[in-house]
């Protein structure tokens, strides 16, 4: 069976579900970036969940639960997207193949353990990874990968595996397409709606969310036993939910960041872009806290957890005045 949309053009992206909706939507009429996708849907957050747990250690988010971005789509362009699950795997491949026979290109969730693309040293059990399908070969599907430069293959055994991964955030074969597409351009409206709720957010009263998540696990790392290995490894998974999983700390800031610049021209309010340039400076501060816990596991720094928790509490400081004044550019 062979099955080609040839309209569809891959897009690399920095992220892989804001990569899918700026090229879904892009594709179906609505040309927009992935860091509108990132901003409009107000996907940038932080959130400590000591009490998920996450390759043993607690769940740290840089950004909303997997689907925010694509239900966050649903509002500013009048969209009406259709998600489907299914028990079955064999069900599940059998409706991906007669979408594509329709002509349409489709929105999976997938494990990247079972990407055969994907290099044997990048590969881990995370289930919320995002991806198009856009045709078929044979007993490959034709793979639109944001986060790989060109496009890529997978054979039919492996997507299946990948779909229908078991634990946290499992797929459950969802496969996604818009339905209809009432706005096509975005709206000041609907841009400053979307900062608004961001700054509301990252300043939540609510102490595992936003800047007072930070501080919580600010806290906790400044209080890890130097001398535990753990207590090392505890310090690693932080920057691996960081910069491994998704585009973490400094990549979704500097995307946001882009945004913000976007904004600044439909709002007509220039002071968004000299913020833009103030939460590159943010991202530019969480990777060096990146690098700083890296030296530490490679031995080439003394591990010392009040130096970490002293960064990230220099961290949340920054981005309690940023938010505070972010809302205030959006009133």
């Amino acid at each position: 069976m062979n099955m080609l949309i040839e309209s569809f053009r891959h897009r690399h992206a920095a992220h892989c579900e804001s990569g899918v909706a700026s090229s879904m939507l892009s594709h179906y009429g609505a040309p927009i970036t992935e860091a509108m996708a990132f901003g409009l849907s107000s996907a940038l957050t932080f959130a400590y969940l000591p009490f998920i747990k996450f390759a043993g250690f607690p769940l740290i988010a840089f950004r909303m639960p997997p689907k925010a971005i694509l239900k966050g789509m649903v509002k500013p362009f009048k969209l009406k997207f259709h998600f489907e699950t299914f028990r079955d795997p064999t069900r599940g491949m059998q409706r991906l193949d007669e979408l594509l026979a329709q002509g349409r290109i489709t929105g999976i969730q997938t494990s990247a353990f079972w990407l055969p693309y994907f290099p044997a040293d990048m590969r881990f059990h995370f289930n919320a990874h995002n991806l198009i399908v856009y045709g078929k070969e044979g007993e490959d599907y034709l793979i639109s990968d944001p986060v790989a430069e060109e496009p890529q293959r997978c054979d039919a055994e492996n997507l299946r595996k990948a779909r229908f991964a078991t634990g946290l955030m499992a797929p459950k074969g969802l496969l996604y397409y818009p339905e209809a597409i009432g706005q096509k351009t975005v709206t000041p409206e609907a841009a400053l709606r979307a900062i608004k709720k961001t700054a509301r957010i990252m300043r939540s009263p609510v102490p595992i969310v936003g800047v007072r998540g930070m501080r919580m696990l600010a806290k906790r790392v400044a209080k890890l036993d130097p001398a535990d290995k753990l207590s090392l490894n505890y310090a690693g998974h932080i920057v691996r939910m960081q910069e491994e999983i998704g585009t973490g700390g400094g990549g979704f800031r500097f995307l946001y960041a882009a945004f913000l610049q976007e904004a600044a021209d439909i709002t007509n309010r220039p002071e968004l872009k000299t913020l833009a340039e103030r939460l590159n400076e943010i991202g530019d501060g969480w990777r060096e806290f990146a690098l700083k816990v890296v030296r530490m596991i490679k031995g080439r720094e003394a591990f010392q957890p009040a130096q970490l928790g002293e960064m990230l509490q220099a961290l949340a400081s920054r981005e309690d005045r940023f938010f505070r004044q972010l809302k205030a550019a959006a009133a």
